[in-house]
């Protein structure tokens, strides 16, 4: 299997951004970043890995963007099921999926 290049769409401040770090370092992933700087002009890979909503986290998985930070967190919990991190039964993955979610949508750190 080829080596697998990791590289994640970033601003230092961004708690989306946080929450996709802590499932890369939980799964004891090697990833690059790169910073974005959203106010002063948004890189053309992130216009174009993210064209919807232009925003980041932006996860490039051997160059294939993953978007969204909660979706982001599935993707890698069900990419590298070394260590999982939601729990193990559906109920317990049902509850975790309802706080992300809350979280998400009613805890703004940014505009």
């Amino acid at each position: 299997m080829s080596k697998e290049e990791l590289v994640l769409l970033d601003f230092w401040v961004s708690p989306f951004s946080m929450k996709v770090k802590i499932a890369l370092l939980e799964k004891g992933l090697s990833y690059e970043t790169q910073e974005e700087d959203l106010f002063g002009g948004k890189s053309e890979l992130l216009l174009k890995s993210n064209p919807i909503y232009e925003k980041v986290p932006v996860l490039l998985h051997n160059s294939k963007p993953v978007v969204e930070s909660t979706n982001i967190v599935y993707y890698i919990d069900e990419t590298w099921g070394s260590t999982q991190l939601l729990p193990a039964c559906s109920y317990g993955r049902s509850r975790a999926r309802f706080w992300a979610d809350y979280i998400d949508k009613k805890v703004h750190f940014l505009p």
